[in-house]
């Protein structure tokens, strides 16, 4: 049976066999209860034709969404999985007046400290990746050395250890670190490891001719570097070090075992204080996904803004 289209979409026949799966699917109790010698009861019927009635719904659903632009049904299937998301969460019977009532606290406190972690974290990772991967590009077997040794240890132990090296095993040297200096410490130690990778990667992709080009006009390397090679690099950085970025707001969270009073923190503490974790862990985890969706419109933005600079030239 042809059900491709050569533009993407799908025939007919598609909302015929989803239909006839979704009604096979809704009944299959009833069917097993038939198929082992017992009679259906009374109650089986309405459940029948609730099937029947979801088995249609889904049928008009896939006829409708089949007939929109490719955009819209991304959208259109975008808000249905989040209506259903939400309806699961529902389903927990929410105490959605606790939730209204403790949310200001969450943000004002929670998520502001969460933000101010993650964004001072992430400056100092943004520099210590540009200077790691200059050195392992410099040719200079000191710079290269502690570069690569650099990137291969923090890089190799998992991220709460790394936190609880700084916060618990300094002090017993004589360096005693607040929570939040030792959270800021390991998020960017940690993710400054990993963009290290993605700055070396994203340089060394620009040829080697564009270098040279740029010596035979006269420029330093450091001009060279600035104005001819990262303006291309960054097209190839941008979208790893972006989903770097949301990896660390949500690493984040891990500050929360050293007594950092952000978003999990306060989350957890709110919750065991009127019995109601799951509301609080549920909005955290909400505020977390409305966090990550801003820096990825963000992200889409830049690589639009440094593409669009490319076709410029």
């Amino acid at each position: 049976m042809q059900i491709i289209r050569h533009d993407g979409g799908l025939r007919q026949p598609s909302v015929v066999a989803a239909f006839a799966l979704t009604l096979l699917i809704a009944v299959l109790v009833p069917l097993e209860r038939t198929a082992l010698g017992t009679a259906l009861q009374w109650t089986d019927w309405p459940r029948l034709a609730a099937a029947l009635l979801v088995a249609s719904a889904a049928a008009l659903y896939l006829f409708v969404l089949l007939r929109l632009p490719t955009r819209r049904q991304m959208q259109l299937v975008w808000l249905s999985l989040l209506i259903l998301f939400l309806a699961f969460f529902y389903s927990f019977q929410l105490n959605a007046g606790f939730i209204i009532e403790k949310l200001p606290f969450l943000i004002s406190d929670g998520m502001v400290t969460t933000l101010y972690i993650s964004a001072m974290a992430i400056a100092i990772a943004f520099v210590l990746a540009i200077v790691g991967a200059l050195a392992k590009l410099s040719g200079n077997g000191i710079a290269m050395g502690v570069a690569a040794f650099y990137t291969s240890y923090f890089r190799g132990i998992p991220l709460l250890m790394q936190l609880f090296l700084i916060y618990v095993g300094l002090p017993q040297i004589g360096f005693v670190i607040d929570p939040i200096p030792a959270g800021v410490i390991a998020l960017s130690t940690c993710y400054g490891a990993y963009m290290t990778e993605i700055f070396r990667a994203g340089i060394e992709s620009i040829p080697r001719g564009q270098w040279e080009a740029a010596e035979a006009l006269g420029l330093s390397r450091a001009m060279t570097l600035r104005k001819v090679i990262m303006p291309q690099a960054m097209r190839v950085i941008i979208p790893p070090t972006s989903n770097q970025f949301i990896a660390m707001l949500k690493d984040s969270s891990l500050v929360s075992v050293v007594g950092v009073w952000d978003l999990m923190f306060v989350a957890r503490a709110q919750g065991r204080a009127d019995f109601r974790v799951l509301e609080m862990l549920i909005t955290a985890s909400l505020i977390y996904w409305a966090l990550s969706i801003v820096l990825e419109l963000a992200q889409t933005r830049i690589e639009r803004h440094f593409a669009a600079s490319d076709r410029s030239r």
